[in-house]
């Protein structure tokens, strides 16, 4: 019998998610009975936040009408004449294509794959949501990565994004407001990303998912709404404004210039067509969604904004840890003053102390500095206990790797 190991595909040599491989470490802590205390997915079901009772109803309503078979690849036409009139609100013009698909995550891999060919690249924005990097490496891509720029509330270095272009350049990531550091875009900014794309043929994957989660009082600029030219595909969905990660919906708008897109909406739509469907019945939730009441967003950014404020005061008064203060979603990115790497930091802090965050490594970051995500989903107790250990166990790293003189 042939016992030679079967040798994984290349392409997955460095394909990494930092939030969930954090875990690895947290579960091995987790069987010593250690209390955990889990500040690194952005699930807001699992802590007091719940997914709008109509959504649910309308999913289940299809579900006895034995709306249970395949849907159009596309998805079905409810859905996405909502997400049209969505669209329009958010000023999106010159629409193209809307598609439905199994969470955003399936439409930007769908988008990326159409795309973009091995040796290519595309510019993705660092700090960044790690699914960009993961398709990256999938897909054979050559990394390029452009920065935001910390001093400036995170915004992206457009001159960073100019020096980045190259002849292999395909699309620029624009994830806005941001994950993992909450920063919102100012239309100017986004104004130069457009021209960019404009002189160089590239296509904007305008990721706007946290659209609705704003505080202070702050309103977002939906990127496609500022030139109805310029090729953008806009992504959305359903698990984090309408608090419903589960239901595994997203959807992406094409908007831009017919003729230089055509080609580009019939290869996405080939993907489209040959993986079938997203869900059939929870796409009845997508018209309740946004056409519906919006009460509970009011709730949710009070929460949110009250949470966020207790993650600033707390984390910024621990010396050796500096934070700029998000603006939007629920992540904040907090900065550590120390020499060693930010992993080493996070998986001592997981097992001393069972605190899950996720090393800003996992995101992307300027070199030589160090950062790490937290989620501030969880309610006020739950935080203030969490940085409370943070603190104290800051000093004791201090002492123990970084005056030691300890580099790991």
């Amino acid at each position: 019998m042939n016992t030679n190991e079967i040798a994984p595909a290349v392409r997955t040599k460095n394909i990494t998610y930092a939030v969930r491989d954090v875990l690895l470490i947290a579960n091995e802590v987790a069987k010593t009975g250690k209390e955990m205390l889990y500040l690194n997915i952005g699930d807001p079901n699992i802590f007091d936040f719940a997914t709008p009772r109509p959504m649910i109803e309308a999913s289940y309503k299809a579900m006895l009408e034995n709306k249970n078979g395949y849907g159009p690849s596309s998805g079905i036409e409810p859905a996405r004449e909502s997400i049209a009139r969505e669209a329009e609100r958010k000023g999106i013009k010159n629409i193209q294509d809307i598609f439905v698909t199994t969470g955003a995550s399936e439409a930007i891999d769908i988008c990326l794959t159409a795309l973009v060919n091995q040796g290519e690249n595309i510019l993705t924005p660092t700090p960044g949501y790690p699914l960009y990097t993961a398709i990256q490496s999938k897909l054979q891509m050559v990394e390029n990565p452009y920065y935001l720029n910390e001093s400036n509330g995170w915004q992206p270095d457009i001159e960073d994004i100019k020096s980045k272009i190259n002849e292999k350049t395909r699309a620029i990531i624009v994830i806005n407001p941001n994950n993992p550091t909450g920063s919102n875009s100012t239309p100017e900014t986004l104004k130069q990303i457009i021209d960019l794309a404009l002189e160089h043929n590239l296509v904007i994957f305008a990721d706007e998912i946290y659209d609705k989660l704003l505080m202070d009082g702050e309103s977002h600029t939906s990127l496609a709404s500022l030139n109805s030219e310029v090729p953008v595909i806009t992504f959305g969905g359903l698990s984090k404004n309408y608090l419903a990660p589960g239901f595994r919906i997203g959807w992406g708008i094409m908007s831009g210039n017919r003729s230089v897109l055509k080609n580009y909406i019939e290869a996405i739509n080939k993907i489209l067509r040959s993986r079938l469907s997203a869900n059939h019945p929870i796409q009845y939730s997508i018209p309740v969604a946004l056409d519906g009441d919006q009460s509970h967003l009011e709730e949710v950014v009070q929460k949110l904004t009250k949470r966020r404020n207790l993650t600033m005061e707390m984390l910024n008064a621990i010396p050796g840890i500096t934070c700029e203060a998000p603006r939007g979603a629920f992540y904040a990115f907090p900065r550590l003053h120390i020499n060693n790497s930010d992993s080493h930091f996070v998986a001592e802090l997981i097992k001393e102390t069972g605190v899950v965050v996720v090393p800003g490594s996992g995101f992307g970051q300027v070199p030589g500095t160090q950062h790490f995500r937290v989620v501030f989903l969880p309610p006020e107790e739950i935080l203030e206990k969490a940085y409370k250990s943070i603190g104290s166990f800051f000093e004791k790293y201090v002492e123990k790797f970084e005056k030691a003189g300890t580099n790991v």
